[in-house]
């Protein structure tokens, strides 16, 4: 498990988000204090305050190349 802080701040930027973690083939959860939230899922970001910083948590260690690509979004 390996987490990052990132910062969505505009629809174009959840778009791009989504499109890259679509592509992992384990879990990623976005968190933001109590909430927990399934990156995949576009809805459930707009369920979070995008003013703040939001922890991405992927469920596996080889998660290099999907950082990579995240790299924009990093706080």
């Amino acid at each position: 498990m390996k987490e990052l802080k990132i910062k969505l701040s505009n629809v174009q930027d959840i778009r791009e988000f989504v499109n890259v973690i679509i592509l992992a083939d384990y879990d990623v959860d976005l968190v933001q204090g109590r909430y927990v939230i399934d990156a995949k899922s576009i809805m459930g970001i707009f369920s979070l305050d995008l003013l703040s910083p939001i922890t991405l948590v992927a469920h596996s260690d080889n998660v290099d190349a999907i950082f990579e690509k995240l790299s924009k979004f990093t706080v």
